[in-house]
């Protein structure tokens, strides 16, 4: 009867530690949330800043991309060290392949991306909001005594940061707790990811960071003939990301075998890029792809190309070496061929737009929940059952992996967890 008693009461221990445990890491998610999100904040507001600057301008600053770049290359052979890894470097922290982010990446990363904005590069933003997040909460890691810390607050750093910059907290905390491995959920850091993703979202909503929204217009009624012409984009929007991420993958492998050196590699494609910028629309293509979207929701034009040639630039200046993110040139991809599949399929123009925006951002990421959520807190929560249903198929269909090359797939199988990649 004692050894019962004791046990219950070793329990009953445990599962008190447990609770306070799960209470202190909700409340640390505050201060990283308010920290991140002060530097994320800073970090676009700084970004747009520049986009404004150089819009009506890019004439005058696209020839400057390949000396940005040489710039951009320069500061990270000199002072990056391993910050030259850039995502892959918070990936690789998750993976355990790496114990630490130097704190130096924040403002290598935030400069590099100015200049590649100011220059004109087809980049976008994300990927350094993450990067910044992830520095920022990291570290607190190191001096806590807590099981699986180092994931804990790398992905509670990562939620705060995506957050902070969209706008769409729900969106980051799905994201920051699936992205490490496709198709498992790291349900031990929701706590600290959630108070960290509203307190992020809330400092930047103070400072004054514009995010988008679009209230759908037109409503559509959830039926079978609706319900397959949402699945068959899904399909092409699966397809587009699949393209992709295997562009991705793949052409930064041919241009750093044909140039080595990062200094030539940067130069040339930069050179080439300023051509083909100037000669393509004038800088239609430079930038995140904002413009593809607001053509997309509020009547502008757009081509039957633009997907491709966005897709083409975003693809070749990543692989250069210009930094800031994948996920805006995405965005903009998927809207821009979403406004054109609308009248095709008997749909309004701007609800396939809004499809294409979520579902080609969860074929390329190989994330299923963020997507849905995007979709839901920038274009309304009545649209939640179309998002599900057309990021579910774009989710399935990409076979060739994410955009992310260290992100890992995971199936259970026999009741055991077993890596796809």
């Amino acid at each position: 009867m004692n050894k019962r008693a004791e046990h219950y009461k070793e329990r009953m221990h445990e599962g008190i530690h447990r609770y306070y445990l799960q209470i202190f890491l909700a409340l640390a998610g505050i201060p990283v949330g308010i920290a991140v999100g002060a530097a994320a904040g800073l970090f676009g507001l700084g970004t747009d800043y520049i986009a404004a600057f150089r819009s009506g301008h890019e004439q005058y600053l696209l020839p400057f991309l390949a000396a940005g770049g040489l710039i951009i290359v320069f500061v990270y052979s000199r002072f990056g060290g391993i910050c030259k890894k850039g995502m892959n470097l918070v990936f690789e922290v998750g993976l355990g392949l790496e114990n630490r982010i130097p704190l130096q990446i924040v403002p290598l990363a935030i400069g590099a991306t100015w200049i590649s904005h100011l220059c004109g590069a087809s980049v976008g933003r994300e990927g350094v909001a993450v990067i910044i997040g992830a520095a920022i909460a990291h570290p607190l890691s190191r001096r806590l005594r807590i099981p699986a810390a180092s994931r804990i607050f790398l992905i509670t750093g990562m939620v705060a940061g995506f957050s902070g910059l969209f706008g769409t907290p729900l969106a980051a905390i799905f994201f920051g707790l699936e992205v490490l491995a496709a198709g498992s959920l790291e349900y031990r850091a929701m706590l600290p990811a959630i108070t960290a993703a509203f307190a992020a979202n809330a400092t930047t909503r103070w400072m004054g960071l514009a995010r988008f929204h679009y209230d759908l217009p037109q409503s559509v009624v959830l039926s079978y003939p609706t319900a397959l012409k949402i699945a068959l984009l899904g399909l092409i929007f699966g397809t587009i990301g699949l393209l992709f991420a295997y562009c991705i993958k793949h052409t930064h492998q041919v241009v750093d075998r044909i140039f080595p050196d990062p200094y030539k590699r940067i130069g040339i494609l930069g050179v080439l890029l300023t051509v083909l910028l100037l000669i393509c629309f004038k800088g239609r293509y430079a930038g995140t792809g904002s413009n593809l979207i607001s053509a997309s929701f509020f009547g502008g034009t757009v081509f039957w190309w633009d997907w491709i040639l966005k897709m083409l630039f975003s693809v070749l200046c990543l692989s250069a070496g210009f930094m800031g993110g994948e996920l805006m040139p995405i965005f903009s991809i998927g809207a821009s061929v979403g406004v054109l599949l609308g009248p095709v399929f008997g749909l309004p123009a701007e609800f396939a737009a809004a499809l294409g925006f979520t579902a080609v951002f969860a074929s390329a990421t190989r994330t299923f929940l963020s997507p849905v959520f995007v979709g839901a807190e920038i274009f309304g929560y009545d649209n939640v059952p179309y998002f599900f249903l057309v990021c579910a198929v774009s989710y399935f269909f990409n076979a060739e992996g994410p955009i992310y090359l260290l992100q890992r797939s995971f199936t259970v199988r026999d009741g055991t967890e077993e890596s796809l990649i």
